[in-house]
């Protein structure tokens, strides 16, 4: 039997990704489409204890006081965790797997800790530790919200009042969250990810008629298999 698919929807934080992400698994569920959604980092789960302990300021107060190689490993192993625990079997016996966040994230947040020279170079790395390394499955389409920090910071402190949430490391920063931006367009780019454009002629985007053409690419994609 041949495998799944991997379909992965990233952005930045406050990019509506989550948002998207739950429109997306109620439209698959809608339309009787079988999937399995998945959404990373497992927080409530002991595989996520590094990852956990790093967003909350442990092992340093600011997100560039843990370097991205070592950080990425925190991450990657929630990952392989949750690949053997919860979705592996269903994605080698052919399975779709909708995933909220993957690898791609390592890429964005961490990346950003790195000047662009480098870029290229921790890319390749990323790739070679999660798909060769760990074995990891790639995806089959990587879905990327773009949008611009003001808008993202709007909605996390629109977030965080309605779930009385205090925001971690990464979310505190602003520099760094505007280094994650242009860090994910460069990853965007270098891994061929789609791109799903926040504005349209300068305005901000209806949220269903993003949802409307994330949906449809994706319907593309499984007409494929």
């Amino acid at each position: 039997m041949s495998k799944g698919k991997l379909i992965v929807l990233e952005g930045i934080d406050g990019s509506g990704k989550s948002a998207q992400y739950r429109r997306l698994c109620a439209r698959m569920e809608k339309q009787k489409i079988d999937y399995n959604h998945i959404v990373f980092p497992r927080y409530d789960k002991d595989s996520s204890a590094l990852v956990r302990m790093y967003l909350s300021g442990q092992f340093g107060s600011h997100p560039g006081d843990v370097n991205p190689y070592a950080a990425s490993t925190f991450y990657a192993v929630d990952r392989f965790a949750s690949y053997r625990e919860d979705w592996g079997k269903i994605y080698e016996n052919g399975g779709l797997i909708l995933s909220d966040r993957y690898t791609t994230s390592n890429a964005v947040h961490q990346g950003s800790k790195l000047p662009a020279e480098e870029l290229p170079e921790f890319f390749a790395w990323l790739y070679d530790l999660e798909y060769n390394k760990m074995g990891l499955p790639k995806p089959d389409m990587v879905i990327y919200l773009d949008v611009d920090v003001e808008t993202s910071l709007s909605r996390m402190a629109r977030r965080q009042q309605n779930t009385n949430t205090k925001a971690d490391i990464h979310e505190q920063d602003v520099e760094y969250l505007q280094r994650c931006l242009l860090t994910a367009r460069k990853a965007a780019d270098y891994y061929g990810w789609i791109r799903i454009d926040y504005l349209k002629d300068g305005v901000e985007r209806d949220v269903d008629e993003k949802n409307q053409e994330i949906f449809d690419i994706i319907l593309r994609e499984l007409r494929n298999k």
